[in-house]
């Protein structure tokens, strides 16, 4: 069978660029085209940036031709089978020459910096590098399968994810470990979980929720309070934080019943929004802006983590160090998030996981199956606000201080986007957006070596710098919101966007993203 489709010329498809790179142009010129900077007299002046303007200009430009040439405009009538098969595979093969190469420049530059710059970062670099390569090499093509992707990249990242402190503590010394397992592991740790939590509501469930920060402000605010005012533990007050938020998830899931889709997202994120200005001016409850400081730090089973003689490193006779403590909540949260993942795994095989995929699907004939929506639907909202309370509660405890700054709608946009962008339903695609999304964050925090440049040998490069003005950190997300719009060309559904069945008849296959509604199956 022959698919005729339209061919477009180069000329068009340079005309068709340039009114695209208008465009920018025009909506840049008011964002970037200018800066305000504070002179000597204390003055604010417009410095202009027509730089920017220019690559913003010519990355669209050359997007917008490499799309209309290579990817929208397919030759008219199929290839043969045998032709696509040998595309397919010399496509992989040059993804994984382009991996393999990206990995040796990566650990080139290392060896050559030295103590320049952070060892971990430039292995964290080379990591997320290697981690893209296979990614493209055993997910972009439907016809390799996910089984062998997750066969091999499960056990891989899971194994490095056990061992990162140690690692870390290898390649930065016990100081500056600190930084990369608190700044860098924990976070996306987090993240990770309260990914899963929103899946459970957003990806399982099919309910788009834009208020998912109220359940972890919840969970944080009742850890912080039940502690300091009744001198609970941390191992009761996890639990009962989970149920408290739970318990919200329900009074939340109770008004909107009947709501769908924009109407139900615009309801969640008022309902953010209720008690996020709830804790800023109920200032005798939450201490308003001020915050909630001094709140009392996990021990490990009744072990402090002080310098006192009952001390964690006193009773085990270690030299005192923060990075104990550290440790011990990187593989609290870990643990964590192994124990969401294996309970949403179970609770997608039980009745409750098919009536929660069968209301995603179609909640009219979900009703007509005799499924009763109320209830699929509030055990949704409480399941899912449930996991985000566990992650607040961990983070007033990791943090010692909580204020409704950090609970603001950009951290459930973000969490929110760890969902989509990873594959609504996929646990592992949540984790790996986490991954790429907040550790790519940090990780332009230590691309300090750009300011100055760096030497290779062996190979006699020297690659200038960009000067000592030059910021990464400023291009951050700049380079997320193109890597958000790469993804929904190249990958609509997500990363992974194909799933194992809930149940199945002799044979387990993965289900294409493409044959459901949502995008997961």
């Amino acid at each position: 069978m022959q698919a005729e489709t339209a061919r477009m010329s180069v000329p068009a498809a340079i005309k068709d660029a340039l009114l695209a790179a208008l465009v920018m142009l025009g909506l840049s010129v008011p964002m970037l085209a200018w800066r305000t900077e504070q002179n000597m007299s204390n003055e604010l002046i417009l410095v202009p940036r027509w730089g920017a303007v220019a690559i913003a200009c010519a990355i669209v430009f050359a997007g917008r031709l490499a799309l209309s040439l290579f990817v929208w405009n397919r030759r008219a009538g199929a290839r043969s089978v045998r032709v696509t098969r040998l595309l397919s595979i010399a496509g992989r093969a040059a993804l994984a020459a382009a991996g393999a190469l990206a990995f040796i420049a990566c650990a080139l530059v290392a060896w050559s910096l030295g103590h320049q710059a952070s060892w971990i970062a430039i292995a964290a670099m080379a990591m997320v590098v290697a981690f893209l390569a296979l990614l493209a090499t055993f997910i972009v093509k439907a016809s390799i399968g996910f089984e062998a992707a997750r066969a091999y990249l499960a056990p891989a990242f899971l194994g490095f994810i056990a061992i990162f402190p140690i690692v870390a503590i290898h390649y930065a010394g016990w100081q500056g470990a600190l930084k990369w397992i608190d700044n860098f592991g924990i976070q996306i740790l987090i993240y990770v979980t309260l990914g899963w939590g929103l899946n459970i509501v957003v990806g399982l469930a099919g309910l788009l929720d834009l208020g998912y920060v109220a359940f972890y402000a919840v969970g944080a605010y009742s850890y912080a309070l039940l502690a300091k005012q009744f001198g609970l533990s941390f191992w009761l007050l996890m639990p009962l934080a989970a149920i408290l938020a739970a318990f919200w998830g329900i009074l939340l899931g109770f008004p909107v019943l009947r709501l769908r889709g924009d109407y139900l997202a615009i309801v969640t994120l008022a309902f953010g929004e209720i008690i996020r200005l709830v804790l800023i001016n109920w200032v005798d409850f939450s201490n308003g802006y001020a915050g909630i400081s001094g709140i009392p730090r996990p021990s490990f089973f009744g072990i402090p983590f002080n310098a006192d003689d009952d001390g964690f490193s006193a009773v085990f006779g270690l030299e005192f160090s923060p990075v104990y403590r550290t440790i011990f909540l990187y593989y609290l949260i870990f643990c964590l998030a192994l124990l969401i993942a294996f309970v949403t795994t179970r609770l997608r095989r039980l009745p409750i996981g098919r009536a929660w995929e069968a209301l995603r699907e179609d909640e009219i004939a979900c009703r007509a199956l005799g499924i009763n929506t109320v209830n699929t639907k509030l055990t949704a909202f409480a399941i899912g606000a449930g996991f985000g309370g566990l992650a607040g509660s961990f983070f007033a405890a990791r943090q010692g201080f909580i204020s409704p700054e950090s609970f603001v709608f950009m951290e459930s946009a973000m969490i929110l986007a760890i969902v989509v962008l990873g594959g609504m339903g996929s646990l592992i695609g949540c984790a790996m957006a986490a991954i790429l999304m907040i550790g790519g964050t940090e990780l332009m925090r230590e691309l300090d070596f750009l300011k100055t440049g760096f030497n290779i040998p062996g190979l006699g490069l020297s690659i200038p710098g960009f000067g000592a003005d030059f910021d990464p950190t400023q291009y951050r997300m700049l380079l997320f919101g193109l890597a958000m719009v790469l993804i929904m060309i190249w990958k609509p559904r997500g990363l992974i966007s194909t799933r194992e069945p809930s149940i199945f008849y002799r044979e387990k296959k993965a289900v294409s993203g493409s044959l459901v509604k949502e995008g997961h199956g």
